[in-house]
């Protein structure tokens, strides 16, 4: 009778793990899928992508314990996990290369949150002084900032020239009741042609400017894609209150649905653009997105080029969430790309240098 009941027990048990490997590995497959899907026809593959991180570790926990219990899950397991061993450098990479070419370019993106996410008690005009130091002693050929703020009764050329002097200023800000915001793009080097693409029923946009570097010129993006719009604070607060999930709900669909088309303006205009480009700012969006995807077509990411650690930009839930970016074109080699964790803003900035292939 013993002997019956753990047959039974047995069988049972492997029942459930292979149901819950069959489930898990499917999971992760429609992570996969998400860099290919366009999210405005199939919205919740996004949440797949964002899932990829601990789809694999828990895929990775499952493989072990199946080798241990020798389980026929191993080999689908195994080769579940193949794919992530080329996605993994996406978020982390262990060790930076090292190039012997000194760089001639240098290139910072920065969503400094507004000047409202500071946890050292600073007021917003202290604040953005505090950033614009810190901008400065990146001694940048071009910085490009994202939820940038100003009050009314500050003049935003008169701010720039005291805080940045040697940079060209170009920038496009709403301005509402309380103050300026917008995106800014800063160049020691000479600009060329500038413009902006706005984004249908969006507060957010893209600026492009041309650039000349030593021997070329450059578009650079400067883009601020939509947000989820939802606070972490939020996002449990609104746990068990019905009304509440479903509003959260309704603005996750909303920004996951209006980027790629975001996205897809913002590539019309690259394909039609006569000099190469680089694309960078506030994607709002991981790696393994449809949007980074999309983006990344004829470029290349500058912290798998030339990143260390954690590529997480996003302060809140670091080291999960990278959503800020450079990409930068092939015939541009990055010698590096660090991610300084200075808590100016929620986001961190992402300082990169690069030299031309020739």
């Amino acid at each position: 009778m013993e002997e019956v009941k753990k047959k039974r027990h047995g069988w049972f048990s492997r029942l459930t793990f292979g149901t819950a490997t069959l489930i898990l590995c499917g999971l992760l497959a429609l992570s996969y899928l998400s860099v290919i899907v366009n999210p405005a026809k199939a919205w919740y593959f996004t949440v797949f992508g964002l899932m990829f991180i601990p789809l694999v570790l828990l895929t990775l926990l499952f493989f072990i314990w199946a080798i241990f219990r020798r389980s026929r899950m191993t080999g689908l397991l195994f080769l579940m996990l193949l794919p992530a061993v080329f996605l993994v450098g996406r978020y982390y990479q262990y060790k930076a290369p090292e190039m012997d070419r000194e760089p001639t370019l240098k290139v910072v993106t920065y969503n400094v949150g507004l000047f409202a996410h500071g946890n050292m008690g600073d007021r917003r005009l202290d604040l953005a002084d505090s950033v614009a130091a810190f901008l400065r002693r990146t001694d940048a050929d071009v910085i490009c900032l994202q939820e940038f703020y100003l009050p009314n009764s500050l003049n935003m050329d008169a701010w720039f020239r005291e805080h940045f002097p040697g940079y060209h200023a170009e920038y496009y800000v709403l301005t509402g009741e309380k103050g300026h915001a917008g995106n800014v793009t800063l160049s020691r080097r000479p600009v060329l042609y500038k413009g902006k693409l706005d984004f249908e029923k969006s507060t957010n946009l893209a600026l492009h400017a041309d650039i000349q570097l030593d021997s070329t010129v450059l578009r650079f993006y400067n883009c601020h894609f939509e947000s989820y719009n939802i606070s972490l604070s939020g996002l449990i607060k609104s746990i068990g209150n019905k009304g509440e999930v479903e509003d959260t709900g309704r603005k996750m669909r909303r920004s996951i649905t209006q980027r790629p088309r975001q996205v897809d303006e913002v590539m019309r205009d690259v394909d039609e653009c006569p000099v190469r480009s680089v694309v960078l700012g506030d994607f709002n969006d991981n790696p393994l997105s449809y949007t980074v995807h999309r983006l990344s077509r004829g470029r290349r990411d500058s912290f798998v080029q030339a990143g260390k650690g954690f590529g997480a930009t996003f302060r809140t839930l670091w080291p999960l969430l990278r959503i800020d970016y450079i990409l930068i074109p092939r015939d541009l080699e990055a010698v590096s790309c660090e991610i300084p964790k200075v808590k100016y803003s929620d986001h961190y900035p992402i300082i990169a240098t690069y030299y031309e292939k020739r």
